[in-house]
């Protein structure tokens, strides 16, 4: 994506800049001055711009470091093996290094909560809690769990894909569809953002090459090796990550907690940034 095209539109654009890491140009979004550091990571498709209402009231009282994921946005595609779970992992602690910038806490939604696990136990970090909106820590059940990343291998590996699939996403009435999959019910804004990442062929590579070197088979045994603190929130209308697993996933922690808001959907922080944001201060302790 061409972020001098694009910068007058995207949240936040004053707190970005990009940094060269690990074979990747990462563009993040820094902001704050005091209090403990905090690391947003997003999920699957998606960009740092889902922190848009949250990152700047969170600013106010922690330091904030959000991170579009390689191939996502405006962060290139990493090389080898970077788009795999490790992989990321590998190359976040290698851009932290690069920053200097150790995180107290982790914030990742969906996808971006099996990166902060697994960056946890691979750094042998102790942050005072991990957050995980809707978090994507354990394989989809039945069918989907089977199929879905051997077939998003294949779409990755096909060269006029990405462009097709974006060609797709951007006609009339369809991102809107796509966040109904959701469960979710985003503004006008917040619809549109998603319509400029979706109609990108880039974006919807690094999406795709994501997906496919997806592996969370081993999922429930970097659960039980967590020793931090672990707080859930979940949407009960999420349709993308079943609620279930959240359910199946607090026995496996040692300190695991879940709250679940009934009315929202897998973008429960995008619906309700207020309420999220209080929900994150409280666990921070920001309050």
């Amino acid at each position: 994506m061409d972020w001098e095209r694009l910068r007058h539109r995207w949240p936040n654009a004053a707190y970005s800049r990009f940094v060269q890491a690990e074979g990747v140009r990462w563009h993040v979004q820094q902001a704050g001055t005091q209090g403990p550091r905090v690391l947003l990571l997003h999920g699957t498709g998606a960009s740092l711009h889902t922190w848009r209402d949250i990152l700047p009231g969170l600013a106010q009282r922690a330091q904030v470091l959000a991170v579009d994921l390689p191939g996502h946005a405006f962060s290139s595609l990493a090389p080898g093996d970077g788009m795999s779970l490790p992989g990321m992992a590998r190359g976040l602690a290698g851009l932290l290094k690069t920053l200097n910038w150790q995180p107290d806490a982790w914030v990742g939604h969906s996808a971006g909560a099996a990166i902060a696990a697994e960056m946890v136990l691979t750094q042998g970090w102790q942050p005072q809690v991990l957050i995980g909106i809707n978090p994507a820590w354990l394989p989809l059940p039945g069918l989907a769990g089977l199929l879905f990343p051997p077939a998003a291998k294949l779409l990755a590996l096909t060269p006029f894909v990405p462009g097709w699939f974006a060609r797709q996403a951007s006609s009339p009435g369809m991102v809107e569809k796509l966040l109904q999959s959701t469960g979710s019910t985003l503004d006008a804004e917040g619809t549109a953002l998603y319509a400029l990442l979706v109609a990108s062929p880039s974006h919807a590579q690094g999406a795709l090459s994501m997906m496919a070197a997806w592996d969370l088979s081993a999922g429930r045994q970097t659960l039980r090796a967590l020793r931090c603190p672990v707080r859930m929130l979940v949407g009960g209308q999420d349709r993308t990550v079943p609620p279930s697993l959240a359910v199946s996933a607090l026995p496996w922690l040692q300190d695991g907690q879940l709250a679940t808001w009934p009315d929202f959907g897998h973008l429960v922080h995008e619906e309700a940034p207020k309420d999220t944001l209080d929900h994150l201060h409280r666990h921070l302790l920001l309050e």
